[in-house]
């Protein structure tokens, strides 16, 4: 499978992932792990940066198919099969731009800086 190919897949399970986690029949830590990767995909901040050459890209593309990865696997086969064809064509006029999904990428920075800080005056 090449790149181009895994990503028109990401694209569309990305979708795919966010009918999941408003489905009932869901189970909570395929939820949990459906809202961090659903609000990493949205998310108007990366955990590194698109600016820094090379790996702002390359956090996109190895963590956001990590966590679709994750999720479904959480996710049981027949919810994931009809949340796929019921997100189809969801996101054709672009994805949600909305900045609460920044938050869980902004708790993650916040954690690391907070990490760092208390390192340093240990």
């Amino acid at each position: 499978m090449s790149i181009k190919d895994k990503t028109k897949k990401l694209k569309k399970d990305v979708p795919g992932v966010f009918i999941a986690l408003k489905k009932k029949e869901t189970p909570v830590i395929a939820k949990i792990f459906a809202g961090l990767t659903v609000g990493y995909a949205l998310s108007p901040v990366d955990l590194v940066s698109d600016f820094v050459p090379i790996l702002g890209y390359l956090d996109d593309i190895i963590v956001l198919p990590l966590l679709v990865a994750m999720t479904v696997k959480f996710i049981p086969r027949d919810i994931w099969e009809q949340s796929k064809i019921e997100s189809e064509g969801l996101w054709d006029n672009g994805k949600p731009k909305k900045w609460y999904y920044a938050i869980p990428v902004i708790l993650i920075w916040v954690l690391i800086v907070w990490l760092i800080v208390k390192a340093i005056w240990l």
